[in-house]
């Protein structure tokens, strides 16, 4: 009786540890420091299968359109003190939101002076090469602002590329000789596809204007009056235009500066005698130093590149706005 108790009892010693036997056994590796461990590892899993829930930022990029303006009085005195409330703002008819409105006279400047070297300019060229040295004396200011000089007969050259340097802005214009036909609207469309057209601009704004001396006649160009008109549209070029005919008469060349000039913001000057020239040249510069600029981002979002006509109307119908006609929209 004895004997089967003991031996009872030993069976029941020896089951748990049978029954421990047969799990797995452990790896016998230590794992490595910093390693997880099983119940980590199994976490881990359980983690990187469950749904991954994120967020992203949809940018889409906002053009502002710029709409640099001067405004005159009914005598034609220019007109300092506005504020964004004195005018209404049109796009293809539409009103549009001026989101941006102050008083420019220190925007930094790149300036294209187009001078006419044709046949039909050659009897007051001596004095117009003076009076656009002694405008770009006073207009170009060292470190700031910048200037070319391109001259156009039968065809387009720029004889001085962009300086700040007025003498060298100079000796182009007085080694400039008369002769040959007229490649007008080449020379416009060149001096703003390559030199005024800039993306991104050097600066967030910046005036870009076109002096042009000719007599608006062309009989040489490749492209057209409104492929040019187009690429300074496209460039946002104003075009100041002053005109060497000295008939007294409007003529056809006449009516293509004054076109040039309304539909990009700018001016068109008709001298009839030589000495007038110096004053329209301080006129344009007084224009260059007391100007407006309106942003806004038009209410087409569309980039198709298209045409799009601006205008802006003052609340006060006794003062007249210059400001360009319309722009072209970004394209995809």
């Amino acid at each position: 009786m004895i004997k089967r108790i003991l031996a009872i009892a030993f069976l029941l010693c020896t089951v748990p540890g049978w029954a421990f036997a047969q799990e797995p056994a452990p790896a016998s590796k230590a794992q490595p420091a910093g390693a997880p461990s099983s119940t980590a590892q199994a976490t881990s899993f359980t983690k990187s299968t469950q749904p991954t829930v994120t967020t992203s930022t949809i940018r889409v990029p906002v053009y502002y359109v710029d709409v640099p303006l001067t405004v005159t009085d009914k005598k034609g005195r220019l007109v300092i003190m506005m504020t964004k409330d004195d005018f209404n703002l049109y796009e293809d008819g539409k009103p549009q939101t001026i989101t941006y409105f102050s008083r420019e006279t220190d925007l930094a400047m790149r300036i294209g002076l187009l001078i006419d070297t044709s046949n039909s300019i050659r009897d007051r060229f001596r004095f117009e090469q003076q009076a656009a040295i002694d405008f770009l004396t006073d207009t170009v200011r060292r470190g700031k602002d910048q200037a070319f000089v391109l001259s156009f007969d039968v065809a387009p050259l720029i004889t001085q590329d962009y300086t700040d340097n007025v003498e060298k802005l100079a000796n182009a214009i007085r080694a400039l000789q008369p002769g040959g036909v007229t490649s007008l609207y080449d020379a416009i469309f060149l001096a703003c596809r390559d030199k005024l057209y800039f993306f991104p601009p050097p600066e967030p704004y910046l005036r870009k204007l076109m002096i042009l001396i000719s007599d608006g006649e062309d009989n040489h160009s490749e492209h057209t009056r409104e492929e040019a008109l187009a690429m300074a549209q496209r460039a946002g070029v104003t075009i100041f235009a002053i005109s060497t005919n000295r008939s007294g008469a409007e003529e056809r060349g006449d009516k293509v500066l004054k076109r040039l000039a309304q539909e990009t913001g700018g001016r068109a000057f008709f001298p009839f005698e030589a000495s007038d020239l110096a004053e329209d040249f301080r006129m344009i510069g007084r224009d260059l130093r007391t100007q407006f600029l309106i942003d806004y981002v038009s209410t087409n979002t569309a980039r198709d590149g298209t045409y799009r006509g601006i205008s802006v109307v003052p609340v006060d119908k006794s003062l007249t706005v210059r400001a360009k006609t319309g722009y072209f929209a970004p394209s995809q």
